[in-house]
């Protein structure tokens, strides 16, 4: 289990040090709005792109992505036809929905694939499926929610190439796909950028954690337990119950699936909320209740199945 607590230990540590610039106030008022910024302009589509030119997109093409979209889509859809029920609004409900099924497969899923799974590029299909397949229709959703009813149709259609998170991505993808080898003076400095998104994005979210109340006392309180129940508990046992009743995957290859989706909500789902100024209470404490939840649970599948 040692994957399991150092790749949790990492995470609380840089969220610490977050709070405490937080409560020393030593990148003032608006430290989390740029470090938000930062983040979701510069450094996570410089993350993306590095991260999928040089991946090997065949991998994504097999039974575990299969399982990964399908409980994906599954505790997404259950999150969504509450909100639509309980008139959360499109913004907020889409960002719940990420909270209920978005898993934090690069910063805490590599060091667990490595230490528990055994294998880094086995995290590789879900960072994939979510780079490439969940995040572009997600801010396409808060892009359209947000400002689409001011917009020309033609500029509501192009609203995906207009995502810097999402542009990074594709681009990366694109490389990878024809080949493409990209010289050393400009891979370089794009990686060192790319480098800053996950502590960029860990420090604003200890930062907004200052001043905040307790979790559950707001009037988010359902949606967050919502959003947490699937994440920790529903979006598992899917995975387990397609992967073994369905696709009949048993043994490494069952756990593996399994163990993915069991990582606690992504901390960058807190850099799309605030982004777009929509759901940020809900993001930050289902993010924070999803991760102490999910040391327990990837112990005990991780117990159950190894």
């Amino acid at each position: 289990m040692q994957g399991v607590l150092s790749g949790f230990l990492v995470i609380a540590v840089v969220i610490g040090v977050g709070y405490v610039i937080g409560r020393r106030g030593n990148l003032g008022a608006q430290g989390s709005e740029v470090l938000t910024k930062l983040a979701f302009h510069v450094a996570s589509p410089a993350l993306l792109f590095t991260t999928l030119a040089r991946a090997d997109l065949p991998v994504v093409f097999s039974s575990r992505l299969l399982v990964t979209a399908l409980s994906t889509a599954a505790v997404a859809g259950v999150f969504a036809a509450v909100g639509v029920a309980r008139g959360w609004g499109v913004g907020r409900t889409t960002i719940g929905a990420l909270c209920s099924s978005y898993v934090n497969s690069g910063n805490l899923g590599i060091p667990i694939a490595v230490y528990v799974l055994g294998d880094a590029s086995l995290v590789a299909p879900v960072l994939l499926f979510q780079l490439v397949g969940v995040t572009p229709v997600a801010l396409t959703i808060l892009d359209l929610s947000t400002a689409g009813g001011k917009q020309p149709l033609w500029r509501r259609l192009l609203t995906p190439l207009r995502n810097p998170i999402a542009v990074g991505s594709l681009a990366g993808v694109a490389v990878s796909a024809a080949g493409v080898e990209i010289p050393g003076p400009v891979w370089d400095p794009v990686q060192l950028i790319g480098n800053m998104a996950v502590p960029a994005v860990l420090l604003a979210f200890g930062i907004s954690l200052r001043g905040s109340t307790l979790p559950l006392r707001g009037g988010d309180r359902g949606a967050v337990l919502l959003a947490v129940g699937l994440k920790a508990v529903g979006q598992p046992l899917v995975a387990w119950a397609l992967a073994a009743g369905v696709f009949g995957l048993r043994g490494a290859h069952l756990l593996d699936v399994v163990v993915t989706s069991a990582l606690p909500a992504a901390q960058n789902l807190f850099t799309y909320a605030s982004s777009y100024g929509v759901g940020e209470r809900l993001a930050r404490e289902a993010i924070l209740i999803s991760t102490a939840l999910s040391v327990p649970v990837l112990v005990a599948v991780a117990a159950l199945l190894g």
